[in-house]
């Protein structure tokens, strides 16, 4: 580098000699003139007037001598910037890689972000790095592939596993996968792509979210994606408040307020049933909304994603939820989604959805289409979740209850949904809806016999949302065909079977509303379309054929797997063993044994042809496959007529992919090719002495057209024109039966196509048949009541029992202490019972329990299914609110305590008259004082202000005082007198035993008898003592702690039997 100096900057002289250009072949680099006086330029090269990278050069040749005089601190600093059109990279050229890794390697290019699994021949493949990443994850040996370039890393596995890999890069490694299919090019495109036999093109991307059809998808599931449109000024608002320091958290502090209730708009969507859904929320309700949909993914517009400290951001990587980002596309309106769905979206509700929901939509919609690379896609119209009348649970009760998976494990086991067998449904704030639900119920348990037919007919269907959407999708193929007639006959058996219980019990002495919600379902099945739908697909499907192709395919499979596992006997270890999937031993020895076809290439012979379709499936199939059966017997002629005239009894006439249409002979018959005698020998046995002339004068001919292709001591194999003629003519034929049979295919798909709205609505009543089939066998077996349900602000239980944890005590020969629970009134001027509960008393008597056992029997009974109680009658609920358990938030650096305070704020700043609220143990996370004061502060709260039905546990004995001091009891009267005290307890013996008392009573229990809690615990005794000495101290009464020390039960007696 120049730099400038303290004395005179001396001049520099620049000269540029004028010269002809052929004489500057090998300058490089000369002045050009720019705008401090230098000149610079780029010279010709001997390639023909073009530098370095090919680039004419604009070099300036003068024709005489040239002087610039500049000041050395004039100078520019650095390195002189080449001309702009040097800046460009050049265009490098495509190492010489094979074609199928060169087109892999394209694919990788442009989905860089997915997994590439390119199809080569009857194996999926991967190359390059992500060989090396991905195939010790999946259990595959990586090899190198020898190119001319220098080796290539690749790993690959049979087609059929196809699902078992994408298991466990989707589901368990959260992967995207594009998957490349090759297609054979035809003439034109081979002459195109210079000679290519195969085009490899990605055909879809495989995203946890959008799963189709796969083999591991969860049967009782959704599978949703789900697309969060943020509008600009929250966006912004982020942004900006996220400026600050990390502790400043955007949610739950008072300064963020207007951030926690930014409007943003939520569409999702299942891929494999069709099923779409929008809804506006807040940034604040936005976690409840996220645990109750559950989705797979979550799609966000591609601006986001170089937010790092945007408050959405923030909660989904709270929650671990996979992020996925999108550009919005060319969809802007609600009209845009009307061709990606199968029907208009109602008038009524057009106007209802928001901005942000659209935009959402949008995005999601966008990014599926996407993810299918051009394959159709036809949706149910969207619904909207605000119209859909369903009460709201937030993600902290649907933890705590844990509805969904356990709190220890997070295991289904225990959840709620496991307690009543996989069958849910949303449950609703609708009174005509869930007394629907409850008739329908209550028909079932009342005809076993009825109920036990529909649950087998129902066995005998299939997933018919997921099986019309396949089809909408371009993707069923003729098995799914055949389950979907499968369907169509059990719902017409459905509908018979209905209707005849209809009758009878309109002939007998039923009640007229069981018939009537029997007589509804039956009215929303149309079956008119579907039947001729489905006797057409029995007419054309040939099902021998399709279990033929499966034996096929299984054989195929078990040939793979023998194969591996002779080379890995032969040439491998016990550790690459153990990498063959599991049950191929049996897949082996299953296709070994296997004699009759013995190999694939019999399977696919030209005598063993598999028809999927059936021969009088169109009027073409008819006249082609007469046409088949004639060659057939023209060939039969011909074997017969060269054996005799070769003299050859083993000849038989062949197809091979090598050698084409060939004879072959074997035994005696391969030892001499045939010659003339052959001929004499045929005509003899001619019987007549014209015919034996013939052969005779054709002798020449015939040993000419006969040259042997290959032959051994036992086979010989020849070239035969009359059977080269026909065989082509077999071939042929044969290609247009196949081409037919795809055509009566897709005009099946189509078929479906066309009927997908009745297709779906017939599949939402098998649905909701099965629900109440499901939970009718429920009532009866576990001696569920039907509850009532009302307007009216109360919650009326007799001997509840909660639902998940008197299976798990049955389960240990133990039973379940039944409790009452009496809240509001149905008049509220005659306040009889108090709309709230405070509930004192002993660690581990079952306070919690009791809480939950009653916020889940008021889910149970909107769900439409009958409950755990001896009498229920229920008010409607529109929400579920619950604070219960503790645990702390590590990653947004807030304490149990201070999760604890958001849990309780969101409570009190959401509760409505008609919610039904469950607190257990607030402010225990602080000292005694202040835990007392914001406990009640809560409960004062919801007596006056949320004036909701509220269950409320504590171990602070000073607010019942407080309670009373403020005039909030029962007995109290007035509008506030609202709280009701109940309390649990412990019973102990003379000899200091003891066992809890379950059972609620009411009044104050001011005694927790922690230390009983804590010698069952396993605390060393001197730790006993020293608690003693310390509530001795500070002027407890321990009489009631003295028992502990000949306490001698076992900590199972911590509960009572």
């Amino acid at each position: 580098m120049l730099l400038t100096r303290t004395p005179p900057a001396p001049r520099l002289r620049i000269a540029c000699l004028g010269r002809p250009a052929r004489t500057l072949a090998t300058l490089r680099r000369v002045g050009r003139v720019g705008r401090w006086g230098v000149t610079t330029a780029w010279a010709p090269t001997r390639s023909g007037g073009h530098g370095p990278l090919g680039i004419r050069s604009p070099l300036q040749v003068r024709g005489k001598k040239t002087r610039t005089v500049v000041k050395l601190d004039e100078l520019p600093q650095g390195v002189v910037a080449p001309p702009p059109e040097l800046l460009r990279p050049p265009e490098e050229d495509e190492p010489a890689y094979p074609t199928v890794v060169l087109q892999a390697r394209r694919n990788m290019q442009k989905f860089d972000n997915c997994v590439l699994l390119t199809r080569v021949g009857g194996f999926y493949e991967m190359y390059f790095d992500q060989a090396d990443e991905y195939g010790p994850l999946l259990n595959l040996k990586v090899a190198q592939k020898k190119t001319s370039v220098g080796p290539v890393p690749m790993a690959g596995f049979p087609f059929f596993q196809l699902d078992r890999f994408l298991k466990i890069l989707v589901q368990d490694l959260n992967r995207h996968v594009a998957i490349a299919e090759e297609f054979p090019n035809d003439p034109a495109e081979k002459v195109k792509s210079g000679g290519l036999m195969h085009n490899r093109r990605v055909t879809r991307i495989v995203t946890p979210g959008t799963l189709i059809d796969e083999n591991f998808m969860d049967p009782y599931a959704s599978n949703y994606v789900m697309a969060i449109h943020q509008p600009e000024p929250a966006a912004a608002s982020d942004d900006a408040s996220c400026q600050g320091d990390r502790d400043q958290r955007p949610l739950g502090t008072p300064e963020s307020a207007n951030i926690a209730e930014a409007p943003v708009g939520l569409a999702w969507l299942d891929l494999s049933t069709g099923s779409f859904f929008t809804q506006p929320t807040t940034l604040a309700s936005l976690g409840s909304v996220l645990t109750r949909v559950s989705p797979r993914e979550i799609v966000l517009d591609k601006a986001l994603e170089s937010g790092r400290d945007n408050v959405l951001l923030s909660v989904l990587q709270e929650e671990r939820y996979l992020v996925s980002y999108s550009p919005h596309g060319e969809l802007r309106q609600l009209s845009d989604w009307a061709p990606l769905l199968e029907s208009e979206i109602p008038a009524h509700t057009v106007d209802k959805f928001t901005d942000s929901e659209v935009q959402a939509g949008n995005l999601l919609l966008h990014y599926v289409r996407d993810r299918l690379q051009g394959l159709s896609m036809k949706l149910q119209p969207p619904l909207r979740h605000e119209s859909m009348h369903i009460m709201h649970i937030d993600k902290n009760s649907m933890r705590s209850l844990e509805i969904k998976q356990t709190i220890r494990d997070g295991a289904f086991r225990g959840s709620l949904l496991h307690a009543i067998r996989r069958t849910q449904g949303a449950p609703s704030t609708s009174l005509e809806v869930i007394n629907f639900r409850q008739d329908l119920v209550a028909r079932f348990i009342e005809d076993e016999e009825l109920r036990d037919a529909i649950i087998v007919l129902l066995r005998r269907s299939h997933d018919s949302q997921r099986l019309v959407q396949k089809f909408a999708l371009n993707r069923g193929d003729p098995d799914d065909l055949l389950r979907l007639a499968n369907t169509i006959k059990a719902t017409e058996d459905i509908v018979n079977l209905l209707t005849a219980s209809t009758s009878a019990a309109r002939s007998g002495s039923s009640p007229a509303k069981d018939d009537d919600c029997l007589s509804t379902m039956v009215g929303r099945i149309s079956l008119d379309q579907p039947l001729e739908l489905a006797q057409h697909i029995r007419d054309a499907i040939d099902e021998e054929g399709l279990v033929q192709q499966h034996q096929i395919e299984d054989s195929e499979a078990g040939e793979m797997m023998a194969l591996a596992q002779e080379i890995v006997k032969t040439e491998g270890t016990e550790e690459d063993s153990s990498l063959l999937p599991k049950g191929a031993a049996s897949k082996a020895a299953t296709s070994t044994k296997k004699k009759n076809p013995a190999s694939i290439r019999d399977h696919y012979g030209e005598d063993s042809e598999v028809w999927i379709m059936k021969p009088g499936a169109s009027a073409l199939l008819t006249r082609l496959h007469e046409q088949l059966a004639a060659l057939r017997r023209e060939k039969e002629q011909l074997t017969e007529t060269l054996r005799a005239r070769l003299n050859a009894a083993s000849l038989t006439l062949r197809w091979t992919p090598t050698l084409g249409h060939i004879c072959h002979v074997k035994g005696k018959d391969a030892r001499q090719p045939p010659t003339a005698h052959n001929n004499n020998n045929s005509s003899g046995r001619g019987g007549n002495g014209g015919g034996a002339d013939q052969p005779q004068q054709q002798q020449p001919a015939a040993t000419a057209a006969i040259r042997t292709l290959s032959s051994s001591r036992t086979t010989r194999s020849f070239h035969q024109p009359e059977w080269t003629a026909l065989g082509e003519s077999l071939d042929k034929l044969r290609f247009q039966i196949r081409a037919e049979e795809q055509r009566v295919f897709a005009g099946l798909r189509a078929r479906v196509v066309r009927g997908l709205v009745k297709l779906r609505r017939n599949a939402r009543v098998l649905d909701e048949l099965d629900i109440a089939t499901s939970f009718a066998r429920l009532a009866a077996e576990q001696g569920l009541v039907r509850p009532t349900l009302t307007a009216a602000p109360q919650t009326v239980i007799v001997g509840g029992r909660h639902p998940t944890v008197e299976g798990g005590l049955a389960e240990q020969g133990r039973t379940f202490q039944r409790n009452d629970c009496f809240l509001g009134s149905a008049v509220p001027a005659a306040q009889t019972h108090g709309r709230v509960w405070l509930i004192t008393g002993p660690n581990m008597a079952g306070k919690s329990t009791f809480l939950r056992q009653n916020a889940l029997i008021t889910i149970l009974a909107q769900i439409g299914c009958y409950v755990p109680a001896d009498y229920a009658s229920l008010g409607i609920v529109d929400a579920i609110f619950s604070r219960v358990g503790s645990a702390d938030n590590l990653y947004q650096d807030q304490s149990t305590f201070m999760v604890e305070m958001l849990e309780t704020a969101a409570i009190l700043r959401q509760a409505t008259p008609r919610s039904f609220v469950i607190m257990d143990e607030v402010g225990r996370g602080t000292t005694p004082e202040d835990g007392t004061a914001v406990a009640f502060a809560a409960l004062h709260h919801l007596v006056r202000v949320n004036r909701c039905r509220a269950l409320f546990a504590t171990h602070f004995h000073d607010i019942a005082d407080l309670v009373a001091q403020h005039g909030l009891r029962v007995q109290d009267g007035g509008p506030d007198g609202a709280v009701d005290m109940y309390c649990t307890d412990v019973e102990e013996d003379e000899n200091g035993g003891f066992i809890y008392v379950h059972k609620l009573r009411k009044g104050v229990n001011r005694q927790s008898h922690a230390l009983k809690v804590a010698r069952l615990a396993g605390l060393p005794e001197q730790a006993i003592r020293v608690a003693q000495q310390v509530l001795q101290h500070s002027g407890v009464d321990i009489s009631s702690h003295r028992g502990v020390e000949q306490a001698k039960a076992p900590a199972s007696a911590a509960v009572v039997a």
